[in-house]
């Protein structure tokens, strides 16, 4: 008679190898086939050449567009630790030219907030962060982000983006895929620091509104109906 839990990890082991193999070129297919207009790339490229640290921080429901639109440049980025979804995110990744943080808010969150914070504390060193992920609620910063950059001084820049061809899968928020042959708007706005006594409240708030503010003008420039 079968073993479920080793028919369970066997299948795990072979979703995440199709996962490795493919998701790479899928996405590069996916993403690369389109038109990319980018904006406001300065805001975290002057702070690099200035030796500051940078979060840069998009809502869950895009991260893809950040995620490829800054492959190769061997920035931090986070994944959970949920398998094999989060060891496909990490292995791919790797191939994009990201080095890959493993934790979330629910499983290992204490041992990745402690690496975001090493790598922040180094001048120059760019990360970035779905504030909203993994697990929701949509568009409600989480104290992760918040705290990583009051604590380290790294700036945040905030940036979204949207494709004017996509798919959209629906479950604790839309998240999107962009569809090949088509145009990509990528935007990052202007940086915003945080003081280290300055309420969480207060931090979010500011967040929140920077990120919605440059998602709505994405979703607008690519003709995309938005909703107030």
């Amino acid at each position: 008679m079968a073993n479920p839990e080793n028919e369970r990890r066997l299948k795990n082991r072979i979703i995440v190898w199709l996962g490795e193999k493919i998701g790479p070129k899928l996405l590069r297919f996916f993403y690369h086939t389109n038109q990319w207009e980018i904006e406001g790339s300065r805001h975290y490229e002057d702070a690099i050449n200035s030796g500051k640290s940078v979060i840069i921080a998009s809502w869950h429901s895009t991260l893809l567009t950040v995620f490829m639109g800054l492959s190769n440049k061997n920035f931090h980025g986070l994944a959970g630790n949920h398998h094999p979804e989060a060891e496909i995110i990490s292995r791919v990744g790797a191939q994009l030219g990201w080095n890959v943080v493993r934790g979330s808010s629910t499983d290992g969150g204490k041992e990745a907030y402690d690496s975001m914070i090493n790598i922040l504390k180094t001048p120059g060193r760019v990360f970035a962060i779905t504030p909203d992920g993994p697990q929701g609620p949509a568009k409600i910063p989480k104290a992760g982000t918040i705290r990583a950059a009051q604590k380290t001084g790294a700036i945040i820049v905030p940036a979204a983006g949207q494709s004017s061809k996509r798919w959209s899968f629906t479950n604790w928020d839309t998240f999107y895929l962009s569809k090949p042959y088509g145009k990509i708007i990528q935007l990052f706005g202007e940086p915003i620091f945080l003081e280290p006594n300055e309420s969480y409240n207060d931090c979010a708030e500011r967040l929140r509104v920077a990120l919605n503010k440059l998602e709505k003008e994405a979703e607008q420039r690519v003709g995309m109906e938005t909703t107030d």
